[in-house]
């Protein structure tokens, strides 16, 4: 690795309506999430997550959301990355889970969720700063921890979602803002 170290990746996910994605964008996030299961309350239909990743294209990354690749089957074709919690062999997977993934090398990305979406902080064990690749930390981050996360693993990026909304799916601008500013913190920075 050279000496110089980037910016930390900063994805937030659960984004509902296009001045989210605005939002983002001018906020200088990394990318976007849209979830697609139907068992989230950040939701959205096949049509409308068509239409949210049609906002993104050529501004900003966009991730299909869920917990399993047929969830995604509808709207896979217009998305950058599907992030799932179970394996798949697609070349744009983003795995989420809370255990070491078998094949590290295999992904796009690895998300460290433990929460499976539910926004609950818990400890990060150790072996999650040792896995190859994109390691994206997820589940509970916020303003106030995300810092000493970034400083302590030193992961490729984070993700949010709960902690900047002011209820499911209505995204703060200001909690957005005041998130990716704590994640690229001095201190924080590490890919």
């Amino acid at each position: 690795m050279s000496g110089q170290r980037q910016p930390v990746f900063v994805k937030v996910c659960g984004l509902t309506r296009e001045e989210q994605i605005d939002w983002a964008v001018e906020l200088g996030y990394d990318a976007v999430g849209i979830v697609v299961t139907p068992k989230s309350k950040r939701y959205c239909p096949p049509e409308r997550a068509v239409a949210l990743a049609g906002h993104a294209r050529g501004r900003i990354p966009v991730f299909a959301v869920a917990l399993t690749l047929a969830e995604t089957a509808a709207v896979a074709e217009h998305f950058d990355v599907v992030q799932i919690y179970e394996p798949a062999d697609i070349p744009n997977l983003a795995l989420a889970s809370g255990a070491p993934p078998e094949k590290p090398e295999a992904l796009r990305y690895f998300f460290y969720d433990a929460s499976a979406g539910s926004g609950v902080f818990e400890d990060i064990p150790r072996w999650v700063a040792e896995v190859p690749g994109k390691v994206v930390i997820a589940g509970g981050l916020d303003e106030h921890n995300v810092t000493g996360v970034v400083a302590e693993f030193g992961p490729y990026g984070v993700d949010v979602s709960s902690s900047v909304e002011t209820a499911p799916g209505v995204k703060s601008r200001e909690k957005m803002a005041a998130f990716v500013a704590a994640a690229r913190a001095p201190g924080g920075n590490s890919r």
